[in-house]
């Protein structure tokens, strides 16, 4: 099976190319990415822990999801396809707003991304994917901002970025 590629692109999120994922976080290229945050009726954001094989940040806990686009496909169109993979379920997402950052890993690897933060809205029960997640939790954005605080080798490193920002959002539109 070919390895996935990721789009790198220049600080405008304009595509420059292309090159095999692992390739771009060994070498720390700026590419696209995407998160998203899926929140309930009650308020709770859904958190999943990363699998135990995952090559990096594995059993920590992060957003509901996260990965990177394919060539022509959208964001939207990568987060609903993500989403379905790692999470089992399919909701319409809304795109929130874009950054960069980069985050080094103890393994040598970077990950150095714009990326494209959506939320969706859902109440069920996913139909996680074992090979990608571990578990999964319902958690009120408050009580993240706390334990994030309290428990910080918990998270993965882009989760604690991305969320400061996610929060920010949040008590904007809900004020």
């Amino acid at each position: 099976m070919k390895e996935e590629e990721v789009i790198l692109v220049n600080d405008q999120d304009e595509q420059i190319g292309t090159m095999p994922k692992m390739e771009a976080h060994k070498k720390a290229k700026l590419h696209r990415a995407f998160s998203i945050f899926i929140m309930n009726d009650e308020g709770e954001t859904m958190l999943q822990q990363r699998a135990a094989n995952k090559y990096h940040s594995p059993l920590l806990w992060t957003n509901t999801c996260c990965s990177h686009q394919r060539v022509g496909e959208t964001n939207i169109q990568a987060g609903k396809r993500r989403l379905f993979e790692e999470m089992g379920f399919e909701t319409e997402l809304k795109e929130l707003f874009s950054f960069k950052y980069r985050a080094p890993f103890d393994n040598g690897l970077t990950e150095h991304e714009l990326d494209h933060v959506m939320m969706g809205n859902y109440n069920d029960v996913p139909n996680i994917n074992t090979e990608e997640v571990a578990d999964w939790k319902w958690m009120r954005p408050e009580l993240i901002k706390k334990d994030m605080t309290d428990n910080p080798d918990s998270y993965t490193v882009w989760f604690k970025i991305i969320f400061e920002r996610f929060y920010e959002y949040i008590i904007r539109e809900n004020s």
